[in-house]
Order: C-alpha cells, then sequence, then structure tokens
C-alpha cells in the first residue's frame, strides 16, 4: 500500500490537500481493495485541486487510463466505481480548518502577497504541518461522509486515431477535430479568428 511519503514524492510538497486526497485513497482501498491495474476502478473527481494528486497515486486511477474523470464542480467530492458491478462509494470531505487567529491570518496574508522571510515562511510551514497532522490524525466518521451507491458506470476510455491539423500540423484526437473552411483542423486553431 501506498503512504503519504508516496504521494508528497509524486506532488512535490507535503499540503492539507495532499493529505485529504491521502485520507480518501485509504478509504478507497478499504472498500475496493487493490490499486487500479487498468480500468477496474473509475474515479470522477468534483476539483482539480492537490487532493486528486493523492486519489491517482493512491487509487491507480488516471487521466491516461480512462478512469479518471474529472467535473469541474469545485467540490471535494470524490465518486469511485468498480466495473463492472457499478457498485460504488461517494466520498464528500468534511474537514474544517482549525481556527486562525489575527495574527496568523496576518502571516498567511503576507505570504500570499509574496513575503518569503524567514519568519513568515516558518510560520506558514509550522501552520501545513499542524493542518496536515489534524487531516491524517483525524477520525474518519469525522472527516469523510462516505454513502453507497450504484449508478451507470461511465463508458470505458475509447481510443480513436488522430489526425493532422491542417494549420498547426500538430495531431489531434479525431472526434476533436473540427472542420475550419473545408480544412481539418485542432480545437484552438479553429477558435482563432
Amino acid at each position: 500500500m501506498k503512504r503519504f511519503d508516496d504521494v508528497i514524492e509524486f506532488h512535490g510538497h507535503a499540503c492539507p490537500g495532499l493529505a485529504l486526497g491521502y485520507r480518501v485513497g485509504l478509504r478507497v482501498l478499504r472498500e475496493f481493495g487493490d490499486r487500479a491495474g487498468d480500468e477496474e476502478l473509475v474515479a470522477v473527481v468534483e476539483n482539480s485541486s492537490c487532493a486528486v494528486d493523492a486519489v491517482q497515486v493512491m487509487t491507480g486511477c488516471t487521466f491516461g487510463k480512462g478512469n479518471l474523470i474529472f467535473r469541474d464542480y469545485g467540490k471535494q467530492v470524490y465518486t469511485f466505481y468498480t466495473r463492472p458491478s457499478g457498485r460504488g462509494i461517494r466520498i464528500a470531505v468534511n474537514w474544517t480548518k482549525p481556527a486562525e487567529t489575527a495574527q496568523e491570518k496576518r502571516m498567511w496574508d503576507r505570504y500570499m502577497k509574496g513575503d518569503r522571510s524567514k519568519q513568515v515562511t516558518a510560520h506558514v510551514h509550522d501552520s501545513k504541518a499542524a493542518k496536515i497532522r489534524s487531516i491524517l490524525e483525524a477520525d474518519e466518521k469525522t472527516l469523510l461522509t462516505v454513502t453507497r451507491i450504484k449508478e451507470h458506470l461511465p463508458p470505458v476510455a475509447s481510443i480513436y486515431p488522430s489526425v493532422t491539423c491542417e494549420e498547426c500540423k500538430e495531431k489531434v484526437m479525431e472526434p476533436r477535430a473540427r472542420i475550419r473552411e473545408g480544412r481539418i483542423v485542432c480545437i484552438p486553431c479553429s477558435e482563432r479568428k
């Protein structure tokens, strides 16, 4: 089983979002067993946060395999299905960051405005570490709401031939190609004026 250090290595740094995705991944593996080798496990993620990197590492669901589906709802919600049963779980994250003092808010504000002084950076790293600890140590029933579901699965990943855009000369998946002035073009080239 993957460890938190494994997701940090993949993501590049430790942060609260990564810890949330790690906890989601642990719950999924407890429910379904092994990571996805192919498309037998499907993840539908409703945000593009750091947590999704942890979900990929923990569950083996990736864009490349076609078993990671992104829905841009801005919610810390993750749905997982198994093929072919369609059995699944929906996981909503309930974590609320600890309240910050006025001093802590000022330090974060300074950091967000580019202040990387030792004092500010040390505070931010300590604050992140405390949040990560609280997530990793949180009781699962408090941290996550898990609902069992059974729904229609999204279709398996399709493999399409590539065609060459007659404008930029780059390859494009055939169903994403467009016709512009009688020529086959990619989406970016079709949108150029």
